[in-house]
Order: structure tokens, then C-alpha cells, then sequence
């Protein structure tokens, strides 16, 4: 995807998060996050907002913390969570393709990598909002859909960090059906879990394969499940049921 793709769907979602966020309200419980409200969940996007236009703006080279959010009464927190989300569109919008910045995961440039994590940051929170206001949920882009599954897949997942892992390896087929090439093979050990961008027309033996579970459908009925947001009852499961109950178990971030 291209990264003004990107920009404008941040763009788009922010909106809509904010709007999920004022029409239910800051009390409202956030039912992937129990131990979140609304007000919670604003803060948390708010200041992640505005951290990451501050390696946009600044060219940060090194890791650091978002700000603590500044005391805001209820009635604050969403004026506050749009003015953040405006400056983030904007940096991202008018920064240059040589950015250079800290970034964490991998990526064509820093310019790609943090539209891409803001836009995909901002779709699964604005999905928070929006089951949080009881409202149906804006669709995505299934092309949207699939970019965020590779990224939770080959970029967090790949990390020392994931708990998704086993002590007999296994083999978890990911297969989005109405996004081209959207096919991935997760090698799960003791191990980080190891991806393989496996299209049927993939090049090598990885495709052809058979594997241990297979979890297939709409991209993203198979991203918002993948993160947590959505039941697996969408999607059609092949093999061993246990290896998606170990991701809904495990693979939180």
C-alpha cells in the first residue's frame, strides 16, 4: 500500500473514533480492554498520537515514552483527542519521503512505518470505540485488512517478546479469501513464532505444504480476530482447534 493509503485511512478512522468515543460517552467499558473506559482508551490514543508525530515532526533517532496526558475534564477529552489526531494527519501528510527516525519494526522507510502502524493502530481502536458505543463497525479496505495482518504477523509476532509459542512445533495457516496473495504459513516453536508469506503462487515448498491448523475468510473478519476485536465464528477453521485458542490466549500486545 501506498503511504498517503495510509494517511487517508488514518485519517478516516480517527474521525470515526472520536465520534464512537463522544456518542458513548467516557464511562463507557471497552469490550476487548475490561479494565478500560472510554476516557481510558482516548488517553491511550490521544497520546500515542501525538508521540508518534513527534518522531514525524522531529526526527527522533531514539526510542522514548509518549507524554502522560495533561489533566482533561470528560467533556475535554475528545476536543483533545481530535486536535491530536489533526497534527498527526498533517506531519504525516507534509513530511518528507527521506525521513529519518526511530522506528520499530521493520519497514520500507520511517515515513512508511509510522503511517502504516498509525493507520492500523487507529482502525483496531476506532473498532474499540465503535463496539464500545454499540455502533456496527465501519468496514475496511480488505487490501487495509490484509497490510494488518502481515504486520501483526511478521513485524510484533516476530519479536522476542510474543508468548505465542509452543513446545511441540506446529504450523498455523492464515488465509484471507477476498484479498490477493493474503496467505501466510507461522512456524510456532518454543521459539518467537517464525512467518512465511505463503500466496499460492509463491515461489518454494512453503505453499504447498500442508499444515497443522488452517484459519481462512474475509480479511477483515481475520484481522479484527487476529487482534482480539472479533469471534472466530466468521471464520472457517481446518486441524487442530487448540492453536487458535492459544492465539486468543497469548498473542495480545
Amino acid at each position: 500500500m501506498e503511504i498517503t493509503e495510509f494517511v487517508e485511512t488514518l485519517r478516516l478512522d480517527g474521525g470515526l473514533l472520536a465520534d464512537a468515543a463522544q456518542e458513548a460517552g467516557p464511562d463507557a467499558r471497552i469490550p476487548a480492554c475490561p479494565d478500560w473506559q472510554m476516557r481510558d482508551l482516548v488517553t491511550h490514543v490521544g497520546r500515542t498520537h501525538r508521540w508518534a508525530t513527534e518522531f514525524v515532526t522531529q526526527g527522533g533517532q531514539r526510542p522514548s515514552r509518549p507524554s502522560e496526558a495533561p489533566d482533561l475534564a470528560d467533556d475535554e477529552l475528545v476536543p483533545w483527542l481530535r486536535e491530536g489526531h489533526h497534527h498527526l494527519v498533517l506531519a504525516l501528510d507534509s513530511a518528507p519521503q527521506d525521513l529519518t527516525a526511530w522506528t520499530f519494526l521493520p519497514a520500507p522507510s520511517p515515513l512508511a512505518f509510522w503511517a502504516r502502524r498509525q493507520a492500523h493502530e487507529t482502525s483496531v481502536h476506532r473498532a474499540d470505540a465503535q463496539q464500545a458505543a454499540g455502533a456496527s463497525l465501519t468496514p475496511l479496505p480488505s487490501a487495509f485488512a490484509a497490510d494488518g495482518i502481515d504486520e501483526l504477523l511478521t513485524g510484533f509476532h516476530a519479536r522476542d517478546r510474543s508468548r505465542v509459542r509452543t513446545d511441540t512445533p506446529r504450523t498455523l495457516r492464515l488465509r484471507a479469501t477476498n484479498a490477493r496473495g493474503a496467505d501466510w504459513t507461522v512456524h510456532l516453536s518454543d521459539a518467537p513464532p517464525r512467518t512465511v508469506r505463503t500466496a499460492p503462487d509463491a515461489d518454494g515448498p512453503e505453499a504447498a505444504k500442508p499444515a497443522d491448523c488452517t484459519i481462512e475468510g474475509p480479511a477483515e473478519e481475520l484481522y479484527l480476530a487476529l487482534w482480539n476485536r472479533l469471534p472466530w465464528d466468521a471464520l472457517t477453521v481446518t486441524g487442530d482447534e487448540s492453536l487458535p485458542r492459544l492465539w486468543q490466549e497469548r498473542a495480545g500486545i
